[in-house]
């Protein structure tokens, strides 16, 4: 039924309400995010850039590795992120997690939706989406967890399951002024397996919004794999 009711309204919805561009807020197409001028704004992530981080490079051969994962033993492959954290993207991603802006989870996923045509995810095939989970308080404070609303949305663009297997059994402190090594520290044991939830052989894409030094990811994907997932890849909208 809510399908049917969503089907129903939301040309209606169009009717009354037309499209807007999410960042200037100009008129748009219908299905449009970004006009035209707000999306040639967007700097997307393209080889050269690193395997493992996707950090953009200039000058250097498309696969590489980056001298700050260079010697690094991430638990997941690969951390795709399709656009930098710059500008109209970064304005978009603090609407969606400070100003609740939640209809910005749309055009986040469209974004995110793209990363599945990056060689390191093309030639690989996803049981579930992951979204990285927030701590209970952290949770009520926000009142959402914006990966789990990016993986659903994420979910009905590439038809995969979401799947929420990991909780974050203890409370840290924000990660913002810290570098990766005090990141690491501050996660250690930061996430386990939920109860109940069998991982056993799964290849599981990670969901989160915006890659940094990847510290997140990889503790989550370190939960995954010891609980035993068969691999573990990263998607995200940006890269700070």
């Amino acid at each position: 039924m809510p399908g049917v009711l969503s089907a129903v309204l939301e040309p209606l919805g169009s009717l009354f309400f037309p499209a807007h561009c999410a960042g200037c807020g100009c008129s748009v197409p219908e299905n449009s995010h970004l006009c035209r001028a707000c999306d040639e704004g967007i700097e997307r992530i393209r080889p050269p850039r690193c395997d493992a981080c996707s950090q953009p490079y200039d000058g250097i051969t498309p696969a590489f590795t980056c001298p700050n994962c260079l010697g690094e033993a991430f638990s997941f492959e690969c951390a795709v992120a399709v656009v930098r954290s710059r500008g109209v993207v970064r304005d978009l991603i603090h609407r969606l997690k400070y100003g609740r802006e939640l209809w910005l989870g749309r055009t986040l996923a469209s974004w995110m939706h793209e990363g599945f045509s990056d060689p390191r995810l093309e030639s690989w095939s996803a049981d579930a989406l992951v979204p990285v989970p927030l701590h209970p308080r952290r949770q009520r404070e926000r009142e959402f967890n914006q990966s789990e609303l990016l993986a659903e949305e994420l979910a009905r663009l590439a038809k995969i399951r979401v799947f929420p297997a990991l909780t974050r059994r203890r409370y840290t402190t924000t990660q913002t002024k810290l570098d990766r090594k005090h990141r690491r520290q501050n996660l250690r044991d930061a996430f386990i397996l939920r109860k109940n939830a069998d991982v056993t052989n799964m290849n599981l894409l990670l969901v989160d919004d915006v890659l940094t030094t990847g510290s997140t990811l990889d503790a989550c994907a370190s939960a995954l794999l010891e609980a035993g997932a068969r691999s573990v890849r990263a998607l995200t909208a940006a890269r700070g």
